[in-house]
């Protein structure tokens, strides 16, 4: 299992790990059954049953391209019997399932995708399952308000450097006495050198491609790129009172774009925020 970070909440006094998959959350069943009689035999109790057999089947055909449907029919058909017997391990070996989890070392045990935990919960206790999605819902309003909060900051931080773009472009390349649409064009055309310097197209260009989307192109940005973009808004500031071409002054930027970029994503996830909503 890829070692990432975890978190944990806390159900009816056991303390629960939550680990993010590119799959989505995986809920340890192992911490789930900790407090209950029984312990850890629970998991292969639940999973020797036909319904939760017939239950794995669905999921991993939905969510699960490489399911092997034909080892699955295999275990179908031996499911319920007094001698058989399935593990997390065996499931994934035989079939390819991609819904469990077994693993040792720093966050072993058994692990489900939430989808999963949650009917394993039911299986356990309804009232253990009711506070289990609490908890785990709590946890996520609690990440999305932490990632809305992340995200208007940099998108402050973005509009603010850009009044100093501004004020550099209405000094230095703005001529004097012409009218508040003349003008206009200046700063448009200033704003797309940065739009092209760092998304690879203007902003007419993101509309014509993104009609169904409303706002601009900033507004459906990541983090990592508003951060940039605000970098090269005071940059390119600097550059127009350095009094640099607009050709050259887009190479400069794509060039301190494409590092920027690629510097922040070599940087371990922990030490980031997280992207905005996915």
């Amino acid at each position: 299992m890829k070692q990432t970070k975890s978190t944990t909440i806390e159900v009816m006094g056991s303390s629960i790990t939550i680990l993010p998959q590119a799959q989505g959350d995986y809920i340890s069943l192992t911490d789930m059954v900790r407090n209950f009689d029984g312990g850890s035999a629970l998991i292969e109790q639940w999973l020797k049953n036909k319904d939760t057999v017939l239950f794995l089947g669905v999921w991993e055909r939905i969510n699960n391209p490489d399911f092997n449907t034909l080892e699955f029919e295999g275990i179908k058909n031996e499911a319920g019997r007094n001698s058989f017997f399935l593990s997390a391990k065996k499931w994934i070996d035989a079939t390819g399932g991609k819904g469990l989890m077994a693993s040792a070392g720093r966050y072993g045990g058994t692990y489900a995708h939430r989808d999963i935990a949650f009917e394993f919960g039911s299986w356990l206790s309804p009232e253990f399952k009711l506070y289990l999605i609490k908890e785990f819902q709590r946890l996520k309003d609690d990440e999305s308000q932490r990632l809305s909060l992340t995200w208007n900051l940099n998108r402050t931080l973005s509009k603010l450097n850009y009044r100093i773009h501004t004020a550099a472009v209405k000094q230095y390349l703005i001529p004097a006495e012409i009218t508040h649409a003349q003008a206009a064009i200046t700063y448009a055309n200033e704003a797309d050198l940065l739009n092209v310097a760092l998304f690879g197209e203007t902003a007419r260009q993101w509309r014509e491609a993104n009609p169904e989307l409303e706002g601009n192109m900033r507004d459906h940005a990541s983090i990592l790129q508003l951060l940039v973009l605000a970098n090269l808004e005071s940059m390119n500031a600097e550059l127009i009172h350095m009094a640099l071409p607009q050709g050259d002054r887009l190479k400069r930027l794509n060039q301190i774009a494409i590092r920027q970029i690629t510097a922040l994503t070599a940087i371990p996830r922990k030490a980031l925020p997280e992207e905005r909503g996915t």
